[in-house]
């Protein structure tokens, strides 16, 4: 049984937003957009799915159907195709009427993507993305990078659930017949157990918990912080592993929120995770201020996950901590 036993509740809870969405004013001038490697995208037979389908009949010989005529796209047919669908889905509300205006602009952000962030990797083609599904992933990838290019000019808001805009990890109370687990320290976590997911995590708990400068923290189960975000044209949440409030120099009243992934997330969809995280989840939340500071980090390396860990917290109190990456706030 999982729940709250420490008698240090009150300091040691941590309270978090629900949040159901994101607004982003984008610029309508001038767009721009800065390519990191976490925009690039990669076509290949795993995500695309297989290129050659066998149809046989009831009568007579079968035939493979294949992609080849994709291959025969113009490039300016694609690029006009992509450009199109990131005007008509990330640049306006619905109801409104296509800002055409922003075509040529956007035009050639497209054009930078294509020719820096588009991978293609057995036997596919930058073509493919006229299917929409992968033009959508497209989408998402330049519109995050335009998004960070204005963080601060044209800030993202984050949307709270209207029925439920807060949760804590007060309300723990869960029973899980899991034989892996950590009992916590009382001093540090008023939940009396971690339910583990791999023996990293239990490393990590030991680390956390022997940091001097961390207040508190909590697994992330159970406890309902999802972030929501788009994978090409569908909505997902991504559930990460701990929160982890930090005394960065500023106190234990004003602690860091640090949200934690342990072992990193990697592939096509850990990129979406990771660019909703810093283009909009955090200067969404940070924004709003009610819910104090937060910032993310990743724990790709178990060898060096204590050195990892020591390290982002000397760098935060050194900076004063102004969050990861670029925030509102």
């Amino acid at each position: 049984h999982v729940h709250a036993v420490s008698p240090e509740r009150d300091r040691l809870e941590i309270r978090f937003p629900v949040v159901a969405g994101y607004r982003t004013e984008l610029p309508e001038e001038k767009p721009s957009a800065v390519f990191t490697d976490d925009h690039v995208l990669e076509l290949n037979p795993a995500l695309v799915g297989p290129t050659i389908t066998h149809n046989a009949g009831i009568i007579g010989e079968g035939i493979d159907l294949t992609i080849d005529r994709l291959e025969k796209v113009r490039a300016a047919t694609l690029l006009y195709h992509l450009t199109k669908r990131l005007v008509e889905t990330k640049f306006r509300d619905p109801g409104e009427t296509v800002k055409l205006f922003l075509f040529g602009r956007l035009k050639a952000i497209t054009a930078q993507w294509l020719a820096t962030c588009l991978r293609c990797t057995g036997d596919t083609y930058p073509a493919q993305l006229m299917y929409q599904e992968l033009a959508d992933m497209a989408c998402n990838r330049i519109t995050s990078a335009i998004t960070q290019s204005f963080i601060g000019e044209k800030p993202v808001k984050a949307l709270l659930d209207p029925y439920n805009p807060a949760g804590s990890s007060s309300h723990i109370n869960f029973t899980t017949s899991k034989a892996a687990r950590w009992q916590t320290d009382s001093r540090k976590c008023h939940i009396n157990w971690v339910v583990l997911d791999s023996d990293w995590e239990a490393e990590f708990c030991r680390i956390a918990e022997a940091e001097s400068r961390l207040i508190a923290y909590v697994k992330n189960q159970g406890l309902g912080l999802e972030i929501p975000y788009r994978y090409g044209s569908r909505s997902r949440a991504y559930i990460p592993d701990f929160i982890v409030l930090i005394d960065d120099g500023r106190g234990p009243e004003d602690p860091l929120r640090l949200i934690v992934e342990i072992k990193g997330i990697h592939g096509e969809d850990a990129k979406d995770k990771r660019q909703t995280v810093e283009s909009y989840w955090l200067p969404g939340v940070n924004r709003l201020g009610a819910y104090g500071r937060w910032a993310f980090l990743e724990l790709q390396d178990p060898f060096t996950m204590r050195q990892d860990f020591a390290h982002y917290i000397k760098e935060a109190a050194a900076k004063g901590q102004k969050g990861y990456g670029k925030t509102d706030g």
